[in-house]
């Protein structure tokens, strides 16, 4: 009764990545290993957090598709056992029928009965036990979708938090720039109404608080787009606090070590996911293979049958059934053959998927890696450029008071700091 399957034996693709990251980097444990609430240590992203992975709505699908994966899987695996039901039924009528030498007559049709019905199929050739296998690697594989979503929600509302914090920065860097121009402005329209200075000097100084004021707009525009797509992950409206960021204080020595890159095969949501949908595609090849065998089932029934209600349960009136049933398929126009390519063009698919996702995620940390080693070099670049560009206009500016140069000169200085202190923060 054990029968036997026909399914393929699973063996994990050979993973189309290098055995190390380009980056040259150490390979220690994996940062899967740190969990999103050790990471994370600002107490406001952490409430955030928190809140989207109680209220965002595609988290929300995703659990719900693990509980319609796993009933599925239930719903596979019951076929496995007998069923067992209670039938009652009545039955009242009249027929016409005709007697020879007699002629027409009527008889009148009354029968109750109540019986058990039993009903098994004997999975001899293992069609059964491999729909229950493929119902739960697609449990399993939904399961870690719902990580891989849950996942990413924490890394989106991560994101989006720090946005809100680059924006604010941004956005003061802005208000301070108008402030310096308007002075500027100020002055130097005083210098054209009295004579001490030109007309383009005044109209260059209006050019250049015109532009820091559109910057500001643009950075208004994108901070509420950014605080509606986070209200959207978090699942409601989102209150932050202003104030700094207070992240690099906890956060300078936390080590992010990448592992190596065989630990993409069962750190990664998606990777793992993948590798289950590739068993279920294996168990539905041996479920379509089963079906060219003959299907075995037992069907039996015991109970009582009376003409009348009152007499069901007497004596004499017990009634019982019992049917084996063998079925082999002999012609179906190529039904189970089409079936069969189905399920192996499935399996194809899946193991074609896997690698395309272990490639991806082998990507993902390579450029994660390459990102993490010059983002510093770019900040130190950066801040050096900011300090001398800070200088440049200081020097611009004491030229133009003392009219050792044209107020373009100071224009072009002010426009170059102002996007130097822009791309330090956007770093």
């Amino acid at each position: 009764l054990a029968g036997c399957s026909f399914a393929p034996d699973h063996v994990r693709p050979a993973a189309p990545i290098p055995a190390n990251y380009p980056s040259g980097t150490v390979n220690e444990r994996s940062v899967a290993a740190i969990g999103w609430q050790d990471f994370f240590r600002e107490a406001g992203l952490r409430e955030l957090i928190s809140d989207a992975l109680a209220n965002n709505r595609d988290l929300r699908i995703a659990t719900a598709r693990v509980a319609e994966a796993r009933a599925a899987w239930r719903i596979e695996g019951a076929a496995l056992y007998p069923t067992l039901d209670a039938v009652g039924t009545g039955t009242r009528g009249r027929s016409l029928f005709n007697l020879p030498g007699i002629g027409p007559q009527t008889i009148d049709i009354r029968q109750v009965s109540a019986q058990m019905s039993a009903g098994w199929e004997i999975d001899f050739w293992g069609r059964l036990r491999n729909l229950r296998d493929a119902g739960r690697e697609q449990y399993l594989s939904s399961e870690e979708a719902r990580r891989a979503v849950a996942t990413d929600l924490v890394a989106q509302v991560a994101n989006g938090y720090l946005l809100e914090r680059e924006y604010g920065e941004r956005v003061a860097l802005a208000q301070s720039s108008i402030a310096t121009r308007e002075d500027s402005l100020r002055i130097i329209r005083r210098r054209y109404e009295v004579g001490s200075g030109s007309k383009l000097d005044m109209t260059q100084a209006q050019t250049l608080l015109a532009q820091a004021q559109i910057t500001l707009q643009v950075l208004e525009q994108d901070r509420a787009v950014n605080r509606n797509a986070l209200a959207l992950l978090v699942g409601e409206p989102v209150e932050i606090a202003p104030g700094p960021l207070g992240l690099t204080a906890v956060q300078d020595h936390l080590a992010l070590p990448a592992g190596l890159p065989s630990d993409l095969l069962t750190n990664r949501p998606d990777v793992v996911a993948a590798e289950h949908r590739l068993r279920a595609a294996n168990a539905n090849i041996g479920a379509a293979r089963a079906a060219f065998f003959p299907n075995i089932s037992l069907t039996g029934g015991f109970g009582t049958m009376s003409t009348a209600l009152d007499g069901l349960f007497k004596d004499g009136t017990e009634a019982w059934s019992f049917t084996p049933t063998i079925v082999q398929p002999l012609f179906n126009a190529g039904r189970l053959k089409g079936n069969l390519d189905v399920a192996k063009a499935q399996r194809d698919e899946a193991v074609a998927s896997y690698e395309r996702t272990v490639q991806a995620a082998f990507r993902d940390v390579s450029d994660a890696l390459v990102r993490k080693q010059q983002l510093g070099l770019q900040i130190a670049t950066t801040r050096e450029m900011v300090g001398a560009q800070r200088e440049r206009a200081r020097l611009a500016q004491l030229r133009f008071d003392n009219g050792r140069s044209a107020y373009l000169e100071v224009l072009d200085a002010q426009r170059d700091l102002f996007d130097a202190e822009q791309a330090l923060v956007w770093l």
